[in-house]
């Protein structure tokens, strides 16, 4: 079923967009898929950035989120990494 889909949009920070390279990801999940799983994806896909997985925050559409919060067709996620100062 098509409908089962949703697409979202990745903005990718810090730590993330470093690993990737760009800053943006467009990703298609299953329906009711909470946004902790961006963060399991992206760890999958780049094993580097599991020392991140624990202290992420997660924001989306500009709120920041619990990481059982369930994604949306359409949502813009952000993870956020502890960023240093200096």
């Amino acid at each position: 079923m098509s409908n089962s889909a949703i697409t979202i949009t990745i903005k990718l920070f810090a730590v993330y967009q470093e690993a990737y390279g760009i800053p943006e990801l467009v990703w298609e999940f299953p329906n009711g898929t909470p946004v902790s799983a961006v963060c399991d994806r992206l760890i999958a896909e780049r094993p580097e950035l599991a020392q991140w997985r624990d202290i992420t925050r997660f924001g989306i559409n500009l709120i920041f989120v619990e990481p059982d919060t369930v994604l949306k067709n359409g949502d813009e996620v952000v993870l956020i990494p502890p960023v240093s100062g200096g």
